[in-house]
């Protein structure tokens, strides 16, 4: 008899009844069933999840073996070393609606890059990790290698030359569990991020080859492998937001069913995100599934859930309820 304690699951099917309180515990049970079935799961994260701190939970979502591979933006790759590293330099700004635009300027001036509520600190988060990644980019240029994004991210942290200035537990960082797992990741349109800014400011003043960090290309390459060599029990697919951190490794199925002509390659078998994006006109973020099956990503089928809300309530809700299981 399992004894174990599972508030979080008995208060949300107790109280979760209607509406997207309802979809957020269908949600949830389906990704269980997933993975009991012996599936494997991709996370997609958009918006500014690892500044929300996602990384308190989903840390240990990875640990637990209840993700399998992630797709992030750059950004979200390093908010959360930013986080883990100047997270008392963070200044939190409730009253972010009533801003001026001079109130803005003055966030500038202090080197405080605003999300929503939060204001990243540019010396301390941007710089610090600049010092040392930039070490890492002129090491594997001299030796002719080259890596993805997420890679060098990984050395970043396993190399412990971030150890002086983590400011959180590391048990609170999923870049840091993701990187102790060597999990695989794609990281779409890393270039629009501040690393990937950087990255190029080095290439322009021609200190570093572009070449050097592998292009998305071969991250979307590296993903038809890895579904192909995956997908034999299903591949399901949550996603937290829209834009490219969803559509591209979603697109992997019909590029290689239609595009590479691989008519075996099996469907997403469960699919469900997280968004306060509405049905809307033209935008993919307030797609309904149902469109998915039309570009042959989904199957008619595939088990699918769409929670309309704030990714930041739901999400730890819905990764709770799966830790308790």
């Amino acid at each position: 008899m399992n004894t174990k304690q599972k508030p979080i699951s008995e208060f949300i099917e107790k109280y979760f009844l209607h509406f997207n309180a309802a979809s957020l515990v269908d949600a949830a049970k389906g990704y269980e069933d997933q993975l009991n079935q012996g599936s494997k799961m991709l996370v997609s994260l958009a918006g500014a999840m690892s500044t929300a701190e996602l990384g308190k939970i989903f840390a240990e979502m990875i640990r637990q073996d209840k993700v399998h591979i992630i797709s992030c933006t750059g950004a979200n790759l390093e908010e959360d070393v930013m986080n883990l590293v100047a997270h008392s330099h963070y200044k939190r700004v409730p009253n972010y609606r009533d801003l001026t635009a001079q109130d803005e300027w003055d966030l500038l001036e202090k080197g405080l890059n605003r999300v929503t509520d939060t204001c990243i600190p540019e010396e301390e988060a941007f710089r610090r990790i600049q010092e040392h990644i930039v070490k890492i980019w002129h090491e594997a240029e001299a030796n002719g290698e080259r890596y993805l994004p997420h890679e060098y991210m990984y050395k970043l942290l396993l190399s412990g030359v971030l150890e002086q200035y983590y400011e959180i537990d590391i048990k609170n960082s999923w870049m840091y569990a993701a990187a102790e797992k060597n999990l695989p990741m794609v990281v779409p349109g890393w270039e629009d991020s501040t690393m990937g800014n950087i990255f190029a400011s080095y290439v322009l003043k021609g200190e570093l080859k572009a070449n050097t960090v592998k292009s998305g290309i071969e991250y979307m390459t590296f993903l038809a492998d890895w579904y192909t060599d995956n997908s034999s029990n299903g591949i399901g697919f949550f996603q937290i937001g829209g834009g490219i951190a969803g559509d591209f490794p979603i697109c992997v199925v019909p590029m290689l069913y239609q595009d590479m002509e691989r008519t075996d390659t099996p469907f997403w078998s469960y699919f469900c995100q997280i968004s306060d994006s509405t049905t809307s006109y033209g935008s993919y973020s307030g797609a309904v599934p149902n469109e998915k099956i039309t570009w042959g990503k989904l199957d008619i089928n595939t088990p699918k859930f769409i929670v309309e809300s704030d990714a930041t309530i739901v999400a730890p809700l819905i990764f709770a309820y799966l830790l308790e299981m």
